[in-house]
């Protein structure tokens, strides 16, 4: 049996002409190569949860301490990839000192010497402490300024600490709900407290991987995660902190999986859709209708799913993250700074939130994960309009605005396409279409138009000109099997269009895409 190819980058000795070093490096041969790379998979992973993080990744690179280096080799200076990241050496001139403080002084948890040996303790407990120390120094660095920095985990590389630094819009980033920071597993690893931030521990995981092969950056069979598949890793580790609030141990729970499940669940042919409260037995804001005298394993998804049937929108089940042991509801005034009372909320098929005080922390969908966004980013949107009509007059854009923000309420979904030549349009479509006389869309007679099938025709003054629109359009390679037929046809109509051109699509699942010639392109 033939192995498998590795999926780790190596030198290409076998794979056409191997890459040439470059001329001149400060850290390694490969480094500028590597950043690169860190900065696609980051670019992919932070701009599908918020385009607007711009995530910027840079090395920063610590002399080894002299104890470390090989016989005769030179000790290193502080380096930066690329030089003119915005930093200087020595404002990270005694991170090592201070890294080795805070490893001798700080309280680590608990280990088992039977899997970890004492030097390598000993290595972990010193990254740490460095990367905390280099953490410190961005945190006052960054205090006033537009991003946060993120310092990855230290690596040794040549005669270097290597170390990737993440950095993101600290206004985008502190826009979405979190948990407390600051918390750890039982074994000394930093638990998140958001998706972003378990989004930034996966990417630092996978820096880690890289930087730990020979001659990171220089191999041709180089193979990372999919963005998809890192941000449902992210998912998953963001849910290890409910589990581990609630004392379970987040590797046996794995909540995020089993909520993915019980979503897909029908019933009867019914989605589910309800709450289930996760919180200890006995939690003084937990008041129960009726107990299950044998309660009913969260991992027995159809017996969960059936339970969930009974549900209200005052009636929960409850559940301490292994089982469902009661029907309930939540009383009294809950102290959100407990963070021991967790809301699951069911939204529709394979579609569920994860709440905690009132506040949606995040969302999945046919078991991917996202951030609570608006349903609709107002930002791109007028960019979006200013790209495809060249419109910059702040009441037009206001007035269509109103109009799709009405539309993205419509529960059983919609679609708008607005285009220069909309009455032209119309004429041709009149036989697969219903037209009205021109009227402005206000957000009344939009709820009105968008209540039928079909398209909403209308142009760039928010005139409409025919509703139920049967959209045509030759078939392109940009659709997707997995969505519906209104998104795929909205795709069909924008790519064939000769004229400017933009569709929203708003989905029965709470989704809403702005398509546009442009957003195609970029695919």
């Amino acid at each position: 049996m033939l192995s498998p190819l590795p999926l780790i980058s190596a030198p290409p000795v076998g794979f056409g002409t191997p890459l040439p070093l470059p001329s001149s490096y400060s850290i390694w041969p490969y480094q500028a190569r590597f950043r690169q790379a860190a900065q696609a998979i980051a670019s992919g992973i932070f701009e599908a949860l918020d385009e607007d993080l711009n995530p910027h990744v840079f090395l920063l690179a610590l002399p080894l301490e002299p104890n470390l280096l090989a016989e005769g080799e030179a000790p290193a200076d502080i380096q930066f990839e690329p030089r003119d990241c915005g930093f200087e050496p020595p404002q990270f001139g005694q991170v090592l000192n201070r890294g080795r403080v805070l490893q001798l002084t700080h309280t680590w948890q608990p280990t088992d010497l039977d899997l970890e040996s004492e030097e390598l303790l000993r290595r972990k407990q010193y990254g740490r402490g460095v990367r905390q120390a280099v953490q410190e120094v961005f945190n006052e660095l960054d205090a006033n300024g537009k991003v946060l920095s993120f310092a990855g985990w230290p690596v040794q590389v040549a005669r270097h600490l290597v170390m990737p630094v993440l950095q993101l819009n600290r206004k985008v980033y502190h826009s979405y709900p979190a948990l407390q920071p600051n918390r750890f597993y039982t074994d000394g690893r930093l638990l998140s407290h958001s998706l972003i931030m378990a989004a930034i521990l996966r990417f630092n995981e996978d820096c880690i991987k890289s930087l730990t092969e020979p001659e990171p950056g220089s191999g041709l069979l180089m193979r990372p995660r999919e963005t998809d598949e890192i941000i449902r890793s992210a998912g998953k580790l963001f849910m290890d902190t409910p589990a581990q609030d609630m004392g379970m141990n987040p590797a046996a729970t794995k909540l995020f999986a089993t909520c993915n499940t019980i979503s897909s669940l029908r019933y009867e042919g019914a989605e589910g859709v309800g709450k289930m409260l996760l919180a200890r037995r006995g939690h003084p804001n937990l008041s129960e209708v009726f107990a299950l005298t044998c309660p009913t394993p969260l991992t027995d998804y159809r017996a969960v799913r059936k339970l969930l049937e009974m549900t209200t929108p005052d009636v929960s089940l409850l559940a301490d993250g292994e089982n469902v042991y009661a029907l309930g509801r939540q009383i009294g005034q809950y102290d959100a700074t407990r963070e021991d009372l967790f809301v699951i909320s069911f939204v529709t098929h394979y579609a569920w939130e994860f709440q905690h005080g009132g506040q949606v922390l995040m969302r999945s969908h046919y078991g991917q994960p996202s951030l609570p966004r608006t349903r609709l980013n107002r930002t791109k949107f007028r960019r979006d309009l200013k790209r495809t009509f060249h419109l910059t007059d702040a009441g037009k854009i206001e007035k269509l605005w109103d109009v799709v923000l009405e539309a993205s309420r419509q529960k059983a979904g919609t679609l708008l396409v607005i285009t220069t030549e909309a009455l032209a349009e119309a004429d041709r479509l009149k036989l697969q279409c219903t037209l009205i006389e021109p009227v402005p869309l206000t957000p009344l007679i939009t709820r009105l138009v968008t209540a039928i099938d079909g398209a909403v025709l209308l142009d760039p003054e928010a005139f409409c000109y025919s509703i139920g629109v049967i959209l045509d359009g030759k078939a392109s390679g940009h659709g997707t099997s997995t969505r519906g037929a209104r998104y795929n046809s909205a795709i069909r109509y924008v790519d064939s269009s000769p004229y400017p051109c933009l569709a929203i699509v708003v989905s029965e699942d709470g989704l809403v895409d702005v398509i546009t010639k442009d957003s195609l392109r970029e695919e």
